[in-house]
């Protein structure tokens, strides 16, 4: 039977301009939704449009200061915030909704409206440190969602990262934080060059960072065996009340910016491992996040088996 699983968009994504030629482009999500109407998940799922996260939300992870220079570098856009990360007119709001859509899918799994959630943004954001964007990330909204879900009460928060760079961001922002346990399986060496297995967390929050490096052509079995044996008895023990899902697709064998080999079938197998977890100790809640993935073929087949096996 169907899950009630909802899916976050709005047409604001897609103003998102990041110019000619770059990876991270709005075709991305029309992918995303043109293969989910063409397989008839899109009818099985419940469509909600987020609305803009207030500056309150974003400062529960960036500082004013920083919040105020994205909003310029919008304004007078198109602006190269580093040499992969610009920020066009369009890309205020899309960024402000993209944070907006994590926040309001909390929402709705704390209060049962929805069982999960994915949220299909643009731009991305597991790169993005407190206060300094990168690798096509301005704001992250995984972070974001975290600190919003202690905000409204909930104790442990589980961060999943299959994308296959290393969210660094991520990491970088609840490293002596325990409340949050942060999970990463992504290539290694590769950008942004962090995610050794040593990064472990620091101070408190010791033990709390999970990081599963993976050499060129790791595939499937690989990733499912790092959640089945490194992510599933750590989950166990921590037992968070939410988690949050970074889903980049980018993993997959037919994309081209790495060389890791996972199929539509290896990240179905992923999400029912992570689906486990949640209904061992957070009442099956799962917010689930795109992050990075490029091939437009590869990228709407497996966010379909993504939220088919969501719906399980």
């Amino acid at each position: 039977m169907s899950r009630r699983v909802g899916f976050f968009f709005h047409p604001s994504f897609l103003a998102h301009d990041t110019g000619a030629g770059h990876p991270e482009r709005p075709q991305r999500l029309e992918a995303i939704c043109d293969h989910l109407r063409r397989t008839g998940t899109w009818e099985r799922l419940t469509h909600r449009e987020p609305s803009p996260a207030s500056r309150e939300t974003l400062a529960l992870v960036h500082p004013e200061r920083y919040i105020s220079l994205i909003e310029r570098a919008c304004a007078q856009g198109p602006t190269a915030l580093d040499p992969d990360t610009v920020a066009s007119p369009g890309s205020w709001d899309a960024a402000l909704r993209a944070a907006g859509a994590v926040t309001e899918a909390i929402d709705a799994v704390m209060e049962g409206s929805l069982e999960r959630a994915f949220c299909a943004v643009r731009p991305p954001g597991h790169h993005a440190l407190a206060d300094r964007a990168m690798g096509f990330c301005l704001f992250n909204n995984v972070a974001i969602g975290a600190r919003h879900a202690k905000r409204k009460g909930l104790a442990r928060v589980l961060i999943v990262d299959w994308d296959v760079h290393h969210g660094n961001g991520t990491q970088a922002i609840f490293e002596d934080d325990p409340a949050v346990l942060y999970f990463s399986t992504h290539q290694y060496p590769f950008y942004p060059g962090t995610g050794a297995r040593r990064e472990a967390g620091r101070g408190a929050g010791a033990g709390f960072t999970l990081n599963v490096p993976l050499p060129d052509g790791a595939g499937d079995a690989e990733l499912i065996r790092a959640f089945e044996e490194v992510l599933a008895p750590k989950a166990a023990e921590f037992a968070p009340h939410l988690v949050l899902i970074s889903a980049g697709f980018d993993a997959h064998r037919d994309d081209p910016l790495a060389q890791l080999e996972v199929t539509e079938a290896g990240y179905a197998t992923l999400t029912r491992i992570v689906r486990g977890i949640a209904e061992g100790s957070a009442q099956g809640r799962i917010v689930s996040v795109l992050e990075g993935g490029y091939d437009l073929r590869a990228l709407g087949a497996s966010v379909e088996a993504h939220l088919s096996a969501l719906m399980e």
